[in-house]
């Protein structure tokens, strides 16, 4: 952000345009003032970020890489085809001998059902569970949604992500739910390696784009010299200089004999309107070095310039990975959007909600797909890593990380965003009040802490949320 303007990182593929333009506080300070935080919702935000101590979501004196102590759970919707849970019954064997007793299965009666909020499905019984951290006697720490979004909806996970640490996975076909339980057995049970842990970061900066200029120099290399400067013995960083950010770069790097253990990406997440047949298979494509930017590029945008499902080979092997999407829809794409309210009304992004294709493809490889994928759903804004008066925030990435390259578990290293988006979601609720109260709104304050709160709840694992690099 500069000068009180804020960035998003997505192109329309469609027409070449930006999705959104760059807007002002004062514009996006006017779209806030319409919302409001759902109050039950707000409450338990509310705890969480009061809480004396951070618990990491699960209650005191529990530790959450032991799953023997955290539990882990698996959430289908009511009325799910039953092959979908034979598919992955390997992997939900392997998990209750790890997690005993507190292993549980929430289908039928006792999975999702439409319409609950995380509070409503919470409390239902046998679960009898109330606001506050996660007590695994009742319901699992780690809890694996099994679902495509329109049936279990992005809100949901939200919510349910604020003292849990949860993930998601949803595939086209029965035999990639059977391969991704197979690639995460198979990574847990491999033999230890004596060849260093790889960890590269991959920034695109496109020319004459302020987006991408931000999060390549504010993000991605001050992030990358961070986590090396504290890296374990074992690990090797490398970043790729954004000129080299190319599209056959990124391919390079997914089919390489030298096998990746963490890769963070950060670009344009490609996006295209509700109806067009690029949608559902490209949204969230990662817009690589090859585009030469707004300056000399006009029109539609080529399948040339980036990266999508149909670019990762079937014989790339990226078992062990956890990647890292910072960009547009990098995970998946809501229905409904969740900032440009107008009158009341939101805008229909697609026909139904989806995870993003690249990503479904990653974790189904057959010769052994990613462990999971954390990516944004909706938009991403550069309050992810920057704050207005305060400058460059990367503490909430770098944290993540490090947990990660330290060996924690994926859900409990992403607890950090969860306590950002508690902090947010306090301070705009105040704010809100303050004004419904007489206050005068502050533009600034309104606008960053809107965007800001959006922005943040919307980054989810797409996988198992108890994987983590051995």
């Amino acid at each position: 952000m500069a000068n009180n303007i804020i960035y998003l990182n997505g192109i329309n593929g469609a027409d070449g345009e930006y999705l959104m333009p760059e807007l002002t506080i004062n514009q996006i300070s006017r779209l806030a003032q319409g919302d409001k935080l759902e109050t039950a919702h707000f409450e338990e935000l509310k705890a969480r970020h009061e809480a004396a101590e951070p618990s990491f979501g699960v209650a005191y004196g529990i530790d959450p890489e032991d799953l023997s102590q955290a539990g882990w759970g698996v959430v289908f919707a009511h009325g799910i085809d039953p092959s979908i849970r034979e598919a992955i019954s390997p992997l939900l064997m392997h998990r209750q001998g790890q997690a005993g007793d507190l292993y549980k299965e929430y289908s039928g009666p006792e999975g999702y059902r439409p319409q609950d909020s995380a509070r409503v499905w919470l409390a239902r019984p046998p679960r009898n569970k109330g606001p506050g951290p996660a007590d695994p006697k009742k319901v699992p720490y780690y809890l694996l949604i099994v679902g495509d979004p329109e049936t279990i909806p992005f809100r949901f996970q939200y919510e349910l992500d604020v003292n849990y640490a949860v993930g998601r996975i949803h595939f086209d076909a029965i035999a990639d739910y059977e391969q991704y339980a197979r690639s995460v057995i198979a990574a847990e049970t491999a033999a230890k390696s004596q060849a260093p842990r790889r960890a590269v970061f991959f920034g695109v900066k496109n020319q004459a784009d302020r987006a991408t200029e931000l999060s390549a120099d504010c993000l991605v290399k001050p992030l990358a010299e961070a986590v090396d400067g504290s890296k374990p013995a074992s690990w090797t960083v490398e970043t790729i200089n954004p000129d080299s950010a190319t599209k056959e770069k990124l391919t390079s790097l997914l089919v390489s004999d030298e096998p990746l253990s963490l890769l963070f990406t950060a670009s344009h997440g490609m996006g295209f309107p509700k109806g067009d047949k690029r949608q559902f298979g490209h949204q969230g494509a990662l817009l690589c070095q090859n585009w030469p930017g707004p300056l000399k590029h006009r029109g539609a945008i080529s399948s040339d310039l980036y990266f999508s499902a149909d670019n990762l080979s079937v014989d790339a092997c990226l078992s062990g990975l956890i990647a890292f999407h910072f960009a547009c829809y990098g995970a998946g794409t809501p229905r409904w959007d969740d900032y440009a309210h107008q009158d009341n009304q939101r805008g229909e992004i697609a026909e139904k909600a989806f995870i993003a294709g690249l990503v479904k493809k990653e974790l189904s490889l057959p010769n052994g797909g990613a462990l999971a994928v954390v990516g944004h759903i909706e938009r991403a804004w550069t309050y992810s890593f920057q704050w207005p008066g305060a400058g460059e925030q990367r503490v909430v990435f770098q944290s993540t990380l490090e947990a990660l390259m330290a060996g924690n578990r994926l859900g409990a290293a992403m607890e950090y965003f969860g306590m950002k988006y508690a902090d947010l979601a306090v301070g705009l609720n105040n704010e809100l009040e303050d004004i419904k109260f007489g206050k005068v709104p502050d533009d600034l304050a309104l606008g960053s802490l809107w965007t800001a709160h959006n922005d943040s709840r919307s980054y989810v694992i797409i996988g198992d949320p108890a994987v983590r690099l051995k």
